[in-house]
Order: structure tokens, then C-alpha cells, then sequence
């Protein structure tokens, strides 16, 4: 079984995620954050990752913690979920168009975490949401999974689509990654024979 529950407790956050990497897409639970919240159930949805989380954090200061501190948690969880990796087809891309703005995500489960975040945004907020902390957010996610992410606009939109079309290019991208090849068998995916 595929999967994974990571607490983390700060003064600034309190945050316990679990999920399922072999689920149906189903989300519950809040990130006391709406557009994130809505973020992270598309996301849960397009990988296929049922994922429930629980979250408070000082939001009277700013999203910032709660926003990083949860991605650090799913990356957490992501790689715990993942084990060793054997099996899985390790890489996965997705160009996805979310009405005028199109995003093409770029991964591999290569245990070397580096973000490339292109994305461009026009706005600075997303309603009461701080645009720029997608970024911040996906950074967390990559250092802790261990992921090698590119995600580039290759047309820009508005915030609000552009940020959606991100999240849910990383989950098809990802339920790509993560899905197992049947011509590999227990192997792992790469000459050195560990990632």
C-alpha cells in the first residue's frame, strides 16, 4: 500500500496530511486557506491521490507559513508514499490548457529536488490568496519529494488560471510518475539502481 501520514508542528503551524497514492481523487478536510483548498482538490482529483489534511496556522501574520509548511508536508508524504520507487516510470509531463493560459509541467521522481517555476503571473492576488506563494509552495513540495519539477506558462492568462492549470498539470504529470510499469517488475528505474 502506497501510503503515507506526516504531522508537522511549528509555532507557526500546525499541519497533519495523509494520503493515498493508489486512491480515486478524493479530498477532505481544509487548509483554512479557500484558494488553496481548492487548489489541493483539483490536484487530489487530476493524480488520483486521496488526500486528507488538517492545517492551522498564524494566518494573522500571512498565508506564508501555512502555504510553505503544507508543501513541505505533501512532499514529505509523497516520498514516503513512494518508498524505494520500484516499479514506477519515474518521469511524467503534461501540457495543460486551462482557457486562455496553457502550462506544461515537467517532473521526474529523481530524488534531486530543483524547482524551474516559470509562470509569469500577472496579478499579484488570487481574491485574498498571495499569488506568489504558488511558488513557495511547489518549491516546498519539490525539495521534500525529492522531484526534479519544471513548470513553464507557454501562454499567460490570469492568475486564478494560470495557478490552476499549474496544479493540475503537476497532478497528471505526477499519476504519470507514479504509475507502474509492468515491463520493469520490482526493478528500480535507473542504471545506478536506486534513486
Amino acid at each position: 500500500m502506497r501510503q503515507a501520514a506526516v504531522t508537522r508542528t511549528t509555532r507557526e503551524t500546525d499541519i497533519t496530511l495523509s494520503l493515498n497514492l493508489d486512491g480515486i481523487g478524493l479530498f477532505s478536510g481544509t487548509s483554512g486557506i479557500g484558494f488553496l483548498d481548492h487548489m489541493l482538490e483539483l490536484f487530489a482529483r487530476h493524480a488520483l491521490i486521496d488526500l486528507q489534511l488538517q492545517c492551522s496556522g498564524d494566518r494573522q501574520v500571512d498565508d506564508h507559513h501555512s502555504v510553505e509548511d503544507l508543501g513541505l508536508v505533501l512532499g514529505d508524504a509523497l516520498a514516503q508514499a513512494a518508498g524505494d520507487k520500484r516499479g514506477i516510470t519515474r518521469y511524467g509531463f503534461f501540457l495543460l490548457p486551462m482557457d486562455e493560459a496553457l502550462v506544461q509541467c515537467a517532473l521526474d521522481f529523481s530524488g534531486r529536488a530543483y524547482l524551474a517555476y516559470d509562470l509569469s503571473l500577472p496579478s499579484q492576488k488570487v481574491g485574498e490568496f498571495d499569488a506568489a506563494l504558488g511558488e513557495e509552495f511547489f518549491r516546498a513540495v519539490a525539495t521534500r519529494a525529492g522531484l526534479t519539477l519544471h513548470l513553464t506558462a507557454l501562454r499567460t492568462g490570469n492568475a486564478h488560471h494560470l495557478l490552476e492549470a499549474a496544479f493540475k498539470a503537476f497532478a497528471r504529470a505526477l499519476r504519470a510518475a507514479l504509475t507502474y510499469d509492468a515491463r520493469l517488475g520490482n526493478a528500480v528505474p535507473s542504471t545506478k539502481g536506486v534513486l
